[in-house]
C-alpha cells in the first residue's frame, strides 16, 4: 500500500498535550509541519528534510543533557529555525521559526514519541526528495 500525502499524525501524552506532525510534497522535496493543535499560544513550524533531521538529533541530545543544559542550534535555508533546550521548570525543546510570532514548545513527556515519529517522517521526506530528483532528470 502506497503512502498518501499529506501524511498527518497526532501524538498525545497522558496529560492531554498533543503534537501534530505532517509531511507532504514540496517543490524542494518535502515539507514537514509541526504544531500543537490544543495549545492556542503555540506556533507552527515548517521544516524541510534538513531541518527535520536537525530536530531529530536535537531531541536526542536534549534527552541526554537533561537535567543539564546544552547550546542552541540554528539553521538557515528556506525555513530558518532556532532549536533550544529549556531545562526548567519543565524540560522542553523550543523550536523558534525565525519568521514566526510564537515558538513551538515540545515538553519532555512527548520527546520519545515525537522522536520516533520524526524517524518515520524523515524517511518519507528523503523519499519525496529522491522522487523529486528523479522527476527532474
Amino acid at each position: 500500500m502506497a503512502t498518501n500525502f499529506p501524511r498527518i499524525r497526532e501524538i498525545a501524552d497522558p496529560y492531554g498535550e498533543v503534537v501534530r506532525i505532517s509531511v507532504e510534497p514540496h517543490p524542494g522535496g518535502a515539507l514537514i509541519l509541526i504544531d500543537r493543535p490544543n495549545a492556542p499560544q503555540s506556533g507552527q513550524v515548517m521544516l524541510d528534510a534538513y531541518g527535520a533531521d536537525i530536530l531529530l538529533g536535537y531531541i536526542m541530545s536534549a534527552r541526554l543533557a537533561v537535567p543539564g543544559t546544552m547550546p542552541e542550534e540554528e539553521i538557515g535555508g528556506a525555513f530558518p529555525t532556532r532549536f533550544q533546550l529549556e531545562p526548567e521548570p519543565e524540560a522542553a525543546v523550543i523550536i523558534d521559526q525565525l519568521n514566526a510570532d510564537e515558538p513551538l514548545r515540545i515538553v519532555l513527556a512527548l520527546w520519545d514519541r515525537v522522536y520516533a515519529e520524526l524517524c518515520i517522517v524523515c524517511a518519507h521526506a528523503r523519499e519525496l526528495g529522491r522522487r523529486r530528483q528523479s522527476y527532474l532528470h
